[in-house]
């Protein structure tokens, strides 16, 4: 199977809920409020180091039977420039993708460098459902990182 680095559209940034541990690096975060600023349709977005994907996106991923990931309860909130610039917006409900495997061997890990790294069968569902504004190129494995 192929794997691939996949960057998705950064929609906005932590929102004033959440609750990490910036002293060491990556943060972790232990509850995540995801602020959006602006929506482009994407069902994969991300605020490093965490990303979020609209429910309708898990399910298909779960469907497919995805290793190296869970999902997780995220608060979702539309900034006030979200409110000025897509008035009529709605936004889709999303969860937080939690991402535990090893690159190159389950459908999705983080690299030594940090970015995410999915199966071409986990990005075929985000293709398939609208992510157009993520960079994609070809993983060749961490010792290429």
């Amino acid at each position: 199977m192929d794997y691939y680095y996949v960057e998705p559209f950064v929609a906005g940034d932590f929102g004033k809920n959440t609750v990490l541990d910036n002293s060491v690096h990556p943060p972790i975060v232990h509850k995540l409020h995801y602020e959006i600023d602006v929506w482009i349709g994407d069902v994969l977005i991300r605020s490093f180091p965490c990303y979020l994907v609209t429910e309708e996106a898990e399910r298909e991923l779960l469907k497919i039977g995805v290793s190296g990931v869970t999902f997780a309860d995220v608060e979702v909130t539309a900034s006030e420039l979200f409110h000025r610039l897509q008035p009529e917006t709605k936004l889709p409900p999303f969860v937080w993708m939690k991402i535990h495997g090893q690159p190159g061997h389950d459908d999705f890990g983080m690299a030594p460098n940090h970015k995410l790294v999915v199966s071409e069968r986990a990005l075929d569902v985000f293709e398939r459902l609208g992510n157009e504004s993520a960079g994609v190129r070809s993983f060749d494995g961490p010792e290429k990182d």
